[in-house]
């Protein structure tokens, strides 16, 4: 069975035992987290779309790590001879989905 989910703005298809980066979300290391914004269901039988979400349908993961991204780095050069390097390290929430039911 499967699922596609919605989390920090964007769309995931899991399975279970599927290991995942996503946007991060609050909770500490070995916790539980759950995703209700199911957009489809499928696997077995006819897939469950939603209208926009499944009703009833939840996936449930734990959480292994808390991190960040590696560095992007953003450089601009002027013709005028000066030059800017900025960098930007985005968090993210490592999840291993446990179960998927709906």
């Amino acid at each position: 069975m499967y699922a596609v989910i919605r989390t920090g703005g964007k769309q995931y298809r899991v399975a279970e035992g599927d290991v995942l980066r996503i946007e991060k979300v609050a909770g500490d290391v070995g916790a539980e987290v759950t995703f209700n914004d199911i957009l489809m269901l499928g696997g077995t039988e006819a897939p469950k779309v939603g209208q926009p979400t499944v009703d009833g349908a939840k996936v449930v993961g734990k959480i292994l790590a808390q991190d960040k991204h590696r560095k992007v780095l953003h450089f601009r050069k002027e013709k005028e001879g000066w030059t800017r390097r900025r960098g930007h390290r985005q968090p993210y929430t490592e999840v291993k989905v446990t179960s998927i039911s709906g």
